[in-house]
């Protein structure tokens, strides 16, 4: 009987998933779709410049600004496709590329947890609770936030560049620049890489026990 519910719940499940579609507008558009607190949210884009705002709205709001070529809005698509966490946002075009000019805002709940890979540009997290998994092969990441820095694992690197981590107080620039903290009672995990750029880590004044690297 157990396992008869379990099927008819899964099946369930996935018909009300199947009927979330997927959501797909032009640069000069703006894209609203709801997005649960605490949902995991895949970022994938073109070089770009991200913007990645906390709200307490239980929706994910995109706008972009197409940077400095004609026609920006018929060549660059957002697109949001919902998974059974949450989702996915992809942001393409065939005339993309670094330097463009690039800019979209994502705001998302307060609470989200965000996975963001992107070749290169920059990507700036605001006042965002949840885990963080942010890659950029050249760029800057700055992930920022006025209130407690309530993170269990803290790991941001650079092959080439430099990690800033002032709330933690350190900073450190060259070859192969690392940043690791532990605190067992914390709550989300951070997780920051640039392979050439530099990674910005801002807030308030955060103790450095248990902070380690190589300098």
């Amino acid at each position: 009987m157990r396992f008869v519910c379990a099927v008819a719940g899964a099946a369930l499940f996935a018909c009300n998933l199947a009927g979330l579609a997927e959501t797909k507008v032009q640069c000069d558009q703006t894209l609203t779709v709801p997005l649960r607190s605490g949902a995991v949210l895949l970022i994938g884009s073109r070089p770009a410049g991200l913007e990645i705002v906390g709200t307490d709205q239980q929706a994910i709001h995109v706008t972009c600004h197409g940077g400095d070529y004609e026609d920006a809005a018929q060549h660059i698509l957002l697109q949001f496709t919902p998974t059974a966490d949450g989702g996915k946002l992809t942001v393409g075009g065939s005339r993309v590329r670094h330097g463009n000019g690039l800019q979209v805002r994502i705001e998302v709940p307060w609470k989200t947890n965000l996975s963001v890979h992107m070749p290169a540009g920059e990507v700036k997290v605001e006042e965002i609770k949840g885990d963080k998994d942010i890659d950029l092969y050249a760029g800057q990441i700055t992930i920022s936030s006025e209130h407690e820095w309530n993170y269990r694992s803290v790991n941001a690197s650079v092959t080439i560049g430099q990690v800033s981590a002032r709330v933690y107080g350190t900073d450190k620039g060259g070859f192969f620049r690392s940043f690791t903290k532990k605190t067992p009672n914390g709550e989300y995990r951070l997780h920051a890489h640039v392979m050439t750029g530099e990674i910005d880590l801002v807030g308030r004044k955060a103790r450095a026990e248990g902070a380690r690297g190589p300098d």
